[in-house]
Protein backbone atom coordinates (compact mmCIF):
# COMPACT_ATOMS: atom_id res chain seq x y z
CA UNK A 1 0.00 0.00 0.00
CA UNK A 2 1.16 3.70 -0.92
CA UNK A 3 -0.09 6.61 0.45
CA UNK A 4 0.55 10.37 -0.69
CA UNK A 5 -0.92 13.25 0.61
CA UNK A 6 -1.72 16.90 -0.38
CA UNK A 7 -2.37 18.93 2.38
CA UNK A 8 -4.11 22.76 1.62
CA UNK A 9 -3.45 24.69 4.84
CA UNK A 10 -5.31 28.11 4.66
CA UNK A 11 -2.59 30.72 6.16
CA UNK A 12 -4.15 33.10 8.34
CA UNK A 13 -3.93 36.33 6.83
CA UNK A 14 -6.01 39.29 7.53
CA UNK A 15 -6.83 39.62 3.77
CA UNK A 16 -7.29 37.30 0.64
CA UNK A 17 -4.58 35.91 -1.26
CA UNK A 18 -5.01 37.63 -4.65
CA UNK A 19 -7.52 40.94 -3.15
CA UNK A 20 -8.08 43.29 -0.30
CA UNK A 21 -11.20 41.59 1.46
CA UNK A 22 -11.15 40.01 4.51
CA UNK A 23 -10.66 36.36 5.53
CA UNK A 24 -13.42 37.01 7.99
CA UNK A 25 -17.03 37.01 7.04
CA UNK A 26 -20.27 37.57 8.29
CA UNK A 27 -22.30 35.12 6.55
CA UNK A 28 -22.42 33.35 3.23
CA UNK A 29 -21.24 35.78 0.52
CA UNK A 30 -20.68 38.77 2.29
CA UNK A 31 -16.73 38.97 2.04
CA UNK A 32 -16.63 38.71 -1.98
CA UNK A 33 -15.80 41.46 -4.19
CA UNK A 34 -14.77 41.36 -8.19
CA UNK A 35 -11.59 39.84 -7.96
CA UNK A 36 -12.46 36.95 -5.57
CA UNK A 37 -15.54 36.40 -8.50
CA UNK A 38 -13.65 36.90 -11.77
CA UNK A 39 -15.51 39.72 -13.31
CA UNK A 40 -14.08 41.12 -16.51
CA UNK A 41 -11.36 43.72 -16.07
CA UNK A 42 -10.45 43.11 -12.21
CA UNK A 43 -6.77 41.93 -11.77
CA UNK A 44 -5.32 40.21 -8.93
CA UNK A 45 -2.45 41.84 -6.44
CA UNK A 46 -0.32 39.62 -4.21
CA UNK A 47 -0.39 39.39 -0.62
CA UNK A 48 3.61 39.59 0.20
CA UNK A 49 2.43 38.34 3.69
CA UNK A 50 0.98 35.15 1.88
CA UNK A 51 4.30 34.65 0.32
CA UNK A 52 6.38 35.15 3.37
CA UNK A 53 4.29 32.08 5.55
CA UNK A 54 4.49 30.14 2.79
CA UNK A 55 8.54 30.52 2.39
CA UNK A 56 8.58 29.96 5.74
CA UNK A 57 6.90 26.35 6.02
CA UNK A 58 8.93 25.82 3.10
CA UNK A 59 12.24 26.60 4.50
CA UNK A 60 11.11 24.74 7.63
CA UNK A 61 10.42 21.31 5.18
CA UNK A 62 14.36 22.06 4.46
CA UNK A 63 12.76 22.68 0.50
CA UNK A 64 15.40 23.45 -2.47
CA UNK A 65 14.01 27.70 -2.65
CA UNK A 66 14.18 28.79 -6.21
CA UNK A 67 15.62 32.31 -7.12
CA UNK A 68 12.22 33.81 -8.98
CA UNK A 69 8.54 32.13 -8.78
CA UNK A 70 5.73 32.98 -10.50
CA UNK A 71 2.01 32.04 -11.17
CA UNK A 72 -0.33 30.35 -13.31
CA UNK A 73 -3.96 29.72 -14.13
CA UNK A 74 -5.49 26.25 -13.33
CA UNK A 75 -8.33 25.90 -15.76
CA UNK A 76 -10.88 23.59 -14.87
CA UNK A 77 -15.07 24.34 -14.50
CA UNK A 78 -16.98 23.60 -11.63
CA UNK A 79 -19.55 25.59 -9.64
CA UNK A 80 -16.82 26.80 -6.81
CA UNK A 81 -14.87 28.33 -9.27
CA UNK A 82 -16.58 31.30 -10.79
CA UNK A 83 -13.93 32.53 -12.88
CA UNK A 84 -13.27 28.74 -14.43
CA UNK A 85 -9.39 29.04 -13.40
CA UNK A 86 -7.87 29.04 -10.27
CA UNK A 87 -4.30 31.00 -9.49
CA UNK A 88 -1.95 28.48 -8.63
CA UNK A 89 1.82 27.30 -8.81
CA UNK A 90 2.15 24.90 -11.27
CA UNK A 91 6.03 24.86 -12.80
CA UNK A 92 7.69 27.27 -10.51
CA UNK A 93 6.65 26.39 -6.31
CA UNK A 94 7.98 27.97 -3.87
CA UNK A 95 9.61 24.92 -2.55
CA UNK A 96 10.40 21.44 -4.36
CA UNK A 97 12.47 18.14 -2.61
CA UNK A 98 11.97 18.34 0.84
CA UNK A 99 11.39 16.59 3.68
CA UNK A 100 9.36 15.91 7.31
CA UNK A 101 11.23 13.68 9.43
CA UNK A 102 8.57 12.22 12.51
CA UNK A 103 8.85 8.98 14.66
CA UNK A 104 12.58 8.29 12.84
CA UNK A 105 10.60 8.41 9.60
CA UNK A 106 11.38 10.47 6.38
CA UNK A 107 8.65 11.66 4.54
CA UNK A 108 9.57 12.81 1.04
CA UNK A 109 8.25 16.26 0.44
CA UNK A 110 7.44 16.42 -3.69
CA UNK A 111 6.72 20.81 -3.44
CA UNK A 112 5.32 23.50 -1.21
CA UNK A 113 3.19 26.22 -3.44
CA UNK A 114 0.96 28.77 -2.88
CA UNK A 115 -2.33 29.33 -3.99
CA UNK A 116 -5.89 31.08 -3.82
CA UNK A 117 -8.80 28.67 -2.18
CA UNK A 118 -11.83 28.22 -4.51
CA UNK A 119 -15.35 28.83 -3.11
CA UNK A 120 -17.27 26.28 -0.77
CA UNK A 121 -20.31 24.15 -1.88
CA UNK A 122 -22.77 22.89 0.74
CA UNK A 123 -25.21 20.00 -0.64
CA UNK A 124 -28.47 19.62 1.18
CA UNK A 125 -31.25 17.06 0.83
CA UNK A 126 -31.73 13.26 0.74
CA UNK A 127 -29.72 11.37 -1.21
CA UNK A 128 -30.51 12.05 -5.06
CA UNK A 129 -32.49 14.71 -4.31
CA UNK A 130 -29.60 16.89 -3.20
CA UNK A 131 -29.44 20.48 -3.98
CA UNK A 132 -26.02 22.55 -3.99
CA UNK A 133 -25.57 26.07 -1.98
CA UNK A 134 -23.09 28.00 -3.14
CA UNK A 135 -20.53 30.19 -1.11
CA UNK A 136 -17.86 32.46 -2.07
CA UNK A 137 -16.52 33.89 1.14
CA UNK A 138 -13.18 31.33 0.63
CA UNK A 139 -12.84 32.10 -2.68
CA UNK A 140 -9.13 33.72 -2.59
CA UNK A 141 -8.71 32.59 0.78
CA UNK A 142 -4.45 32.04 0.65
CA UNK A 143 -3.78 27.99 0.42
CA UNK A 144 -0.54 26.67 0.97
CA UNK A 145 -0.14 23.42 -0.73
CA UNK A 146 1.91 20.96 0.71
CA UNK A 147 2.66 17.83 -1.81
CA UNK A 148 4.17 14.62 -0.07
CA UNK A 149 5.88 11.36 -2.47
CA UNK A 150 3.82 8.38 -1.61
CA UNK A 151 5.87 7.27 1.77
CA UNK A 152 3.10 6.37 3.97
CA UNK A 153 2.51 3.16 4.27
CA UNK A 154 -0.92 2.87 6.52
CA UNK A 155 -3.96 4.76 6.68
CA UNK A 156 -2.55 5.19 10.36
CA UNK A 157 0.81 6.51 9.67
CA UNK A 158 -0.76 9.16 7.41
CA UNK A 159 -2.71 10.52 10.52
CA UNK A 160 -0.35 10.40 12.78
CA UNK A 161 1.96 12.29 10.27
CA UNK A 162 -0.51 15.01 9.28
CA UNK A 163 -0.74 15.07 13.37
CA UNK A 164 2.91 16.03 14.16
CA UNK A 165 3.37 18.13 11.20
CA UNK A 166 -0.08 20.50 11.66
CA UNK A 167 1.31 20.61 15.80
CA UNK A 168 4.93 22.54 13.37
CA UNK A 169 3.10 24.22 11.04
CA UNK A 170 0.31 25.89 13.60
CA UNK A 171 3.63 27.09 15.48
CA UNK A 172 5.23 28.22 12.96
CA UNK A 173 2.83 30.43 11.18
CA UNK A 174 0.59 30.96 13.98
CA UNK A 175 -2.49 29.29 13.10
CA UNK A 176 -5.25 29.59 14.91
CA UNK A 177 -8.83 27.45 14.71
CA UNK A 178 -9.43 23.32 14.23
CA UNK A 179 -8.70 21.43 11.37
CA UNK A 180 -11.85 21.41 10.32
CA UNK A 181 -11.86 24.89 9.52
CA UNK A 182 -8.16 25.25 8.11
CA UNK A 183 -6.97 22.20 6.94
CA UNK A 184 -8.07 20.05 3.80
CA UNK A 185 -6.52 16.67 2.62
CA UNK A 186 -6.44 15.10 -0.81
CA UNK A 187 -5.12 11.56 -0.43
CA UNK A 188 -4.12 9.32 -3.09
CA UNK A 189 -3.95 5.79 -2.51
CA UNK A 190 -3.11 2.46 -4.19
CA UNK A 191 -3.38 -0.81 -3.11
CA UNK A 192 -2.00 -2.02 -6.11
CA UNK A 193 -1.03 -0.32 -9.40
CA UNK A 194 -3.77 2.50 -9.96
CA UNK A 195 -4.31 5.17 -7.61
CA UNK A 196 -7.14 6.99 -6.64
CA UNK A 197 -7.90 10.04 -4.98
CA UNK A 198 -10.00 10.93 -1.98
CA UNK A 199 -10.85 15.12 -2.34
CA UNK A 200 -10.84 17.33 0.76
CA UNK A 201 -11.36 15.46 3.75
CA UNK A 202 -11.80 17.19 7.00
CA UNK A 203 -10.08 16.37 10.15
CA UNK A 204 -7.77 13.57 10.75
CA UNK A 205 -9.88 11.32 12.14
CA UNK A 206 -11.84 11.34 8.53
CA UNK A 207 -8.32 11.01 7.15
CA UNK A 208 -7.94 7.74 8.61
CA UNK A 209 -11.14 6.50 8.25
CA UNK A 210 -11.65 7.78 4.37
CA UNK A 211 -8.05 6.09 4.00
CA UNK A 212 -8.90 2.38 5.69
CA UNK A 213 -12.54 2.47 3.78
CA UNK A 214 -10.58 3.02 0.65
CA UNK A 215 -7.83 0.36 0.95
CA UNK A 216 -10.23 -2.25 1.87
CA UNK A 217 -12.34 -1.50 -1.57
CA UNK A 218 -9.46 -1.37 -3.54
CA UNK A 219 -8.35 -5.02 -2.69
CA UNK A 220 -11.75 -6.55 -2.28
CA UNK A 221 -11.57 -5.60 -6.14
CA UNK A 222 -8.02 -6.50 -7.12
CA UNK A 223 -8.97 -10.25 -5.28
CA UNK A 224 -12.14 -10.46 -7.17
CA UNK A 225 -10.53 -9.82 -10.67
CA UNK A 226 -11.35 -6.62 -11.31
CA UNK A 227 -9.45 -3.20 -12.32
CA UNK A 228 -9.35 -0.23 -10.00
CA UNK A 229 -10.23 2.83 -12.07
CA UNK A 230 -8.44 5.89 -11.69
CA UNK A 231 -10.76 8.68 -10.27
CA UNK A 232 -11.49 10.72 -7.85
CA UNK A 233 -13.63 10.38 -4.87
CA UNK A 234 -15.26 12.12 -1.81
CA UNK A 235 -15.64 10.56 1.58
CA UNK A 236 -18.99 10.36 2.87
CA UNK A 237 -18.59 11.73 7.03
CA UNK A 238 -22.29 10.28 7.66
CA UNK A 239 -21.86 6.67 6.30
CA UNK A 240 -18.36 6.78 6.39
CA UNK A 241 -17.13 5.57 3.07
CA UNK A 242 -15.95 6.47 -0.53
CA UNK A 243 -17.85 7.38 -3.52
CA UNK A 244 -17.42 8.23 -7.54
CA UNK A 245 -16.94 12.11 -8.29
CA UNK A 246 -15.18 11.98 -10.95
CA UNK A 247 -12.57 10.43 -13.66
CA UNK A 248 -9.27 11.13 -12.01
CA UNK A 249 -7.71 14.39 -14.79
CA UNK A 250 -3.61 14.70 -15.60
CA UNK A 251 -2.05 17.35 -15.27
CA UNK A 252 -2.20 18.01 -19.20
CA UNK A 253 -6.20 18.50 -18.92
CA UNK A 254 -5.66 21.34 -17.08
CA UNK A 255 -3.69 23.61 -19.88
CA UNK A 256 -1.73 25.90 -17.21
CA UNK A 257 -0.84 29.02 -18.65
CA UNK A 258 1.09 31.82 -17.13
CA UNK A 259 -0.76 34.56 -15.16
CA UNK A 260 -0.17 37.52 -17.04
CA UNK A 261 -1.72 39.86 -14.15
CA UNK A 262 1.21 38.68 -12.09
CA UNK A 263 5.13 39.29 -12.34
CA UNK A 264 7.99 37.06 -11.90
CA UNK A 265 8.40 37.40 -7.58
CA UNK A 266 12.47 37.25 -6.73
CA UNK A 267 12.85 35.16 -3.23
CA UNK A 268 16.35 35.31 -2.73
CA UNK A 269 16.31 38.62 -0.63
CA UNK A 270 12.80 37.90 0.65
CA UNK A 271 14.10 34.28 2.30
CA UNK A 272 17.31 36.04 3.39
CA UNK A 273 15.09 38.45 5.54
CA UNK A 274 13.03 35.52 7.08
CA UNK A 275 12.79 34.54 10.79
CA UNK A 276 11.76 30.72 11.18
CA UNK A 277 9.89 31.05 14.50
CA UNK A 278 11.40 27.79 16.41
CA UNK A 279 8.20 25.32 16.04
CA UNK A 280 6.80 23.52 19.05
CA UNK A 281 8.29 20.11 18.34
CA UNK A 282 11.99 21.42 17.95
CA UNK A 283 11.52 23.67 21.33
CA UNK A 284 10.11 20.54 23.48
CA UNK A 285 13.04 18.59 22.17
CA UNK A 286 15.26 21.64 23.63
CA UNK A 287 13.63 21.85 26.34
CA UNK A 288 14.26 17.73 27.54
CA UNK A 289 18.18 18.93 26.04
CA UNK A 290 18.50 21.61 28.12
CA UNK A 291 16.65 20.92 31.30
CA UNK A 292 16.44 16.73 31.61
CA UNK A 293 13.04 16.28 31.70
CA UNK A 294 11.47 13.36 29.99
CA UNK A 295 10.81 14.40 25.79
CA UNK A 296 6.96 13.08 26.11
CA UNK A 297 6.92 15.74 29.47
CA UNK A 298 8.79 18.53 27.26
CA UNK A 299 6.27 17.98 24.79
CA UNK A 300 3.18 18.14 26.95
CA UNK A 301 4.50 21.54 28.33
CA UNK A 302 4.87 22.87 25.10
CA UNK A 303 1.76 21.85 23.40
CA UNK A 304 -0.56 22.70 26.10
CA UNK A 305 0.70 26.36 25.93
CA UNK A 306 3.61 28.99 24.88
CA UNK A 307 3.23 30.50 28.11
CA UNK A 308 3.41 27.55 30.45
CA UNK A 309 6.69 26.54 28.23
CA UNK A 310 8.12 30.15 28.85
CA UNK A 311 7.02 29.72 32.56
CA UNK A 312 9.66 26.13 32.84
CA UNK A 313 11.81 27.36 31.08
CA UNK A 314 12.34 30.05 34.00
CA UNK A 315 11.63 28.24 36.61
CA UNK A 316 14.21 25.43 35.40
CA UNK A 317 16.63 27.92 35.20
CA UNK A 318 16.43 28.61 38.79
CA UNK A 319 15.62 25.58 40.57
CA UNK A 320 16.12 21.60 40.27
CA UNK A 321 13.58 20.64 37.46
CA UNK A 322 12.82 17.54 40.13
CA UNK A 323 11.31 20.56 42.31
CA UNK A 324 9.32 22.74 39.61
CA UNK A 325 8.02 19.90 37.63
CA UNK A 326 5.23 18.74 40.06
CA UNK A 327 3.76 22.31 40.02
CA UNK A 328 3.87 22.51 36.27
CA UNK A 329 2.25 19.48 35.79
CA UNK A 330 -0.07 19.71 38.63
CA UNK A 331 -2.07 23.34 39.72
CA UNK A 332 -0.36 25.65 37.44
CA UNK A 333 -1.09 23.70 33.81
CA UNK A 334 -4.68 23.58 34.86
CA UNK A 335 -4.34 27.43 34.96
CA UNK A 336 -2.00 28.02 31.80
CA UNK A 337 -4.44 29.72 30.23
CA UNK A 338 -4.41 32.44 32.48
CA UNK A 339 -0.33 32.78 32.46
CA UNK A 340 -0.84 35.46 29.31
CA UNK A 341 -1.71 38.36 31.14
CA UNK A 342 1.39 40.33 33.78
CA UNK A 343 3.36 36.87 33.23
CA UNK A 344 6.45 38.45 34.19
CA UNK A 345 4.88 39.51 37.95
CA UNK A 346 3.07 36.23 37.49
CA UNK A 347 6.22 34.01 36.98
CA UNK A 348 8.39 36.32 39.74
CA UNK A 349 5.71 35.14 42.25
CA UNK A 350 5.32 31.73 41.01
CA UNK A 351 8.94 30.86 41.26
CA UNK A 352 8.44 32.35 44.59
CA UNK A 353 5.85 30.12 45.71
CA UNK A 354 8.07 26.92 44.66
CA UNK A 355 11.60 28.29 46.23
CA UNK A 356 9.39 28.55 49.44
CA UNK A 357 8.12 24.90 49.13
CA UNK A 358 11.57 23.81 48.52
CA UNK A 359 13.02 25.32 51.22
CA UNK A 360 10.69 24.17 53.49
CA UNK A 361 9.07 27.82 54.70
CA UNK A 362 5.87 26.51 53.42
CA UNK A 363 3.48 23.51 53.18
CA UNK A 364 2.64 21.84 50.20
CA UNK A 365 -0.99 22.84 51.25
CA UNK A 366 -0.38 26.26 51.42
CA UNK A 367 1.73 26.16 48.00
CA UNK A 368 -1.24 25.37 46.42
CA UNK A 369 -3.38 27.88 48.30
CA UNK A 370 -1.28 30.67 47.15
CA UNK A 371 -0.83 29.50 43.71
CA UNK A 372 -5.25 29.70 43.18
CA UNK A 373 -4.80 33.28 45.29
CA UNK A 374 -2.54 33.68 42.70
CA UNK A 375 -4.75 33.37 39.62
CA UNK A 376 -7.73 34.55 41.57
CA UNK A 377 -6.84 37.78 43.54
CA UNK A 378 -3.84 40.01 44.67
CA UNK A 379 -1.70 37.59 45.46
CA UNK A 380 0.26 41.05 48.03
CA UNK A 381 -3.02 41.15 50.10
CA UNK A 382 -3.61 37.08 49.95
CA UNK A 383 -0.19 36.95 51.76
CA UNK A 384 -1.00 39.78 54.00
CA UNK A 385 -4.03 38.11 55.04
CA UNK A 386 -2.67 34.68 55.61
CA UNK A 387 -0.14 36.26 57.95
CA UNK A 388 -2.69 38.09 59.89
CA UNK A 389 -4.61 34.91 60.35
CA UNK A 390 -1.64 33.05 62.04
CA UNK A 391 -1.04 36.23 64.22
CA UNK A 392 -4.68 35.89 65.60
CA UNK A 393 -4.54 32.49 65.74
CA UNK A 394 -1.65 32.68 68.04
CA UNK A 395 -3.17 35.65 69.83
CA UNK A 396 -5.94 33.73 70.95
CA UNK A 397 -4.26 30.78 72.37
CA UNK A 398 -2.04 33.03 74.34
CA UNK A 399 -5.02 34.98 75.39
CA UNK A 400 -6.34 31.51 76.04
CA UNK A 401 -3.10 30.45 78.35
CA UNK A 402 -2.09 33.90 79.84
CA UNK A 403 0.30 31.87 82.00
CA UNK A 404 2.32 31.21 79.34
CA UNK A 405 3.73 34.32 79.26
CA UNK A 406 6.02 34.23 82.51
CA UNK A 407 6.48 31.10 81.53
CA UNK A 408 8.32 32.25 78.32
CA UNK A 409 9.93 34.99 80.60
CA UNK A 410 11.81 32.22 82.61
CA UNK A 411 12.14 30.31 79.55
CA UNK A 412 11.69 30.35 75.97
CA UNK A 413 10.96 26.27 75.66
CA UNK A 414 7.74 26.99 77.06
CA UNK A 415 6.25 28.27 73.45
CA UNK A 416 6.45 25.03 72.77
CA UNK A 417 2.85 24.62 74.21
CA UNK A 418 1.79 27.37 72.13
CA UNK A 419 3.63 26.38 69.14
CA UNK A 420 1.77 22.45 69.02
CA UNK A 421 -1.45 24.15 69.81
CA UNK A 422 -1.31 25.87 66.94
CA UNK A 423 -0.30 23.13 64.63
CA UNK A 424 -2.67 20.98 65.30
CA UNK A 425 -5.10 23.84 64.32
CA UNK A 426 -3.59 24.67 60.87
CA UNK A 427 -3.44 21.29 59.88
CA UNK A 428 -0.48 21.62 57.60
CA UNK A 429 -1.86 25.17 56.09
CA UNK A 430 1.58 26.09 57.70
CA UNK A 431 5.02 24.82 57.89
CA UNK A 432 6.30 24.26 61.08
CA UNK A 433 9.17 26.83 60.64
CA UNK A 434 6.30 29.53 59.77
CA UNK A 435 3.97 28.98 63.09
CA UNK A 436 7.79 28.69 65.26
CA UNK A 437 8.64 31.91 64.36
CA UNK A 438 5.30 33.33 64.37
CA UNK A 439 4.61 31.98 67.75
CA UNK A 440 7.75 33.51 68.93
CA UNK A 441 7.29 36.85 67.52
CA UNK A 442 3.89 37.09 69.17
CA UNK A 443 4.92 35.95 72.35
CA UNK A 444 8.08 38.53 72.45
CA UNK A 445 5.35 41.16 72.26
CA UNK A 446 3.75 40.33 75.25
CA UNK A 447 6.99 39.76 77.54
Amino acid sequence: MKIGLEVHLQLPTRSKMFCSCPTSSDGPNSSICPTCLGFPGSRPRINLRAMEMGLSIASFLECEIPDVTWFSRKTYFYPDLPKNFQITQYDSPIGERGRFVFRDRTIRITRVHLEEDPGKIKRIGKPGEEISLLDYNRSGIPLVEIVTEPDLKTPGEAREFMSNLLTELRGLVGLKGSDEQTVRVDANISVGKERVEIKNILGLKNLERGLKFEAVRQARLLKAGKKVVRETRRFDEERKVTLAARKKEFEEDYGYIGEPDLGVFHLKEMVKRLEIRETPLARAERISREFSISSETARQIVLTSDRLADLTEELCARLPPEKVLPWIMGPISSRSDELSENFEEVSGFISEIVEDFSSGKITDLEAKRRIDALFSEDLDQDIEEISAGLGQLINDMIDANPSIIEDYKQNEKAANFIIGQVMRSVKGRYSSSEVVDAVHIELRKRV
